[in-house]
């Protein structure tokens, strides 16, 4: 199998900036393909915000068809409560991945040591951090097991698009193109998201 990364995520919606940092991140690494895994119940978000998982789903499934160098697995959709990211490791590993990287923002880092079971996660899946604008990386409030990421940081364009202006900008009734992609774009339109 060729190298594929992981980007898991509410993606709600997934916008440029996840694409763009996603296949930048894998050419880094010489991955062929970045998995899109959109969450079911993300364990770090306010749900009332969140698109219901079947519609996040397909504005992935919209947003990379036809895309070279892309995948959407929808698993996490599947599964019923929270998304912990460490379920999905050692699925793919059950399933014969050899290793399994996992895309995180510097966002996310910093939240690491919250998540379930971190240190398991650490162990059994290699995580690449990616930065991301306004976010700096804390690594001396980090613990010594996270320190060793400091190593695996990837370079990506630093792209100032959030999920949350996009929203923000659907409820005020402002254009989202050029944001997200045009077929994301027609989905939150049809389905009246964020409103």
């Amino acid at each position: 199998m060729r190298k594929k990364i992981c980007l898991g995520g509410s993606f709600n919606p997934i916008h440029h900036a996840h694409l763009l940092c996603g296949r930048a991140a894998a050419e880094a690494v010489g991955a062929a393909t970045v998995v899109l895994i959109p969450s079911g119940q993300a364990p770090h978000k306010h749900q009332e915000d969140i698109a219901p998982s079947e519609d996040r789903l397909a504005m992935c499934r919209e947003a990379v068809e036809k895309v070279p160098g892309f995948e959407v697995d929808d698993r996490e959709t599947r599964r019923a409560g929270p998304s912990f990211t460490i379920q999905t490791v050692r699925q793919l590993k059950q399933e014969g991945w050899e290793q399994v990287c996992w895309l995180i923002g510097a966002d996310m880092l910093n939240t690491l040591p919250s998540w379930h079971q971190p240190i398991a996660l650490i162990q059994e899946a290699h995580l690449l951090i990616m930065a991301r604008p306004g976010w700096a990386f804390d690594w001396d409030s980090l613990g010594p097991p996270f320190q060793e990421l400091r190593q695996n940081v990837v370079q990506v364009p630093q792209i100032d698009i959030s999920a949350t202006e996009i929203r923000q900008r659907v409820r005020a009734g402002r254009p989202i193109e050029y944001l997200t992609p045009p077929a994301v774009c027609r989905y939150i339109h049809d389905r009246k998201l964020y409103r």
